[in-house]
């Protein structure tokens, strides 16, 4: 099912980290490429950096704490602000515009233009009021990026059926633990 707003990359890239098995899809140079080229996000030719790979991974983890912050955890946020700042900032936008509506573009090529992408998504999303919805799973060992379609935007963990009921029984041995 797509997302609102160019949330649907968002979100991808967001979980291209997958806390509980540890892995990242996006760890590398080469995987980073392979990932924003199959998302049409950067040009085959282009070459990535090990620099290119951090910058990526510290914007992942600022749209993930942002993410959380969405789903009412009391998250410090100003570091993960600063992180898009300087993402939008590296992608140099321009305000392009159709007959139904603006667009953010960036300026910049290579990996700085395709961070750009995300960001510009992000703040489409940030506009239209779909980015309250996008949210980090409160399971501290998913912590994946889900989309909030319940009508009252309640939602806390990306599935029910897993996370939430790990939780949930959690609670409940915790608390049959403390009445005994």
């Amino acid at each position: 099912m797509s997302l609102p707003d160019g949330l649907e990359v968002v979100a991808e890239f967001v979980n291209t980290r997958d806390i509980e098995p540890g892995t990242d899809e996006i760890a590398t140079p080469e995987a980073l490429k392979t990932w924003l080229v199959a998302r049409g996000l950067l040009p085959k030719n282009t070459d990535v950096s090990v620099d290119d790979v951090a910058r990526a991974a510290d914007l992942r983890e600022a749209v993930r704490a942002l993410a959380l912050h969405n789903n009412g955890e009391p998250v410090e946020v100003d570091a993960s602000r600063t992180v898009l700042d300087e993402a939008a900032r590296s992608a140099g936008f321009t305000l392009r515009f159709t007959t139904e509506r603006a667009n953010l573009v960036p300026d910049a090529t290579g990996v700085a233009g395709a961070l750009g992408m995300i960001v510009a998504s992000i703040a489409g999303a940030m506009a239209s009021g779909s980015w309250e919805r996008l949210k980090t799973c409160a399971n501290d060992e998913c912590q994946g990026v889900f989309f909030d379609r319940a009508r009252n935007h309640s939602r806390r963990w990306c599935s029910m059926e897993v996370c939430g009921n790990r939780i949930k029984a959690r609670s409940f041995r915790a608390r049959q633990t403390q009445s005994e």
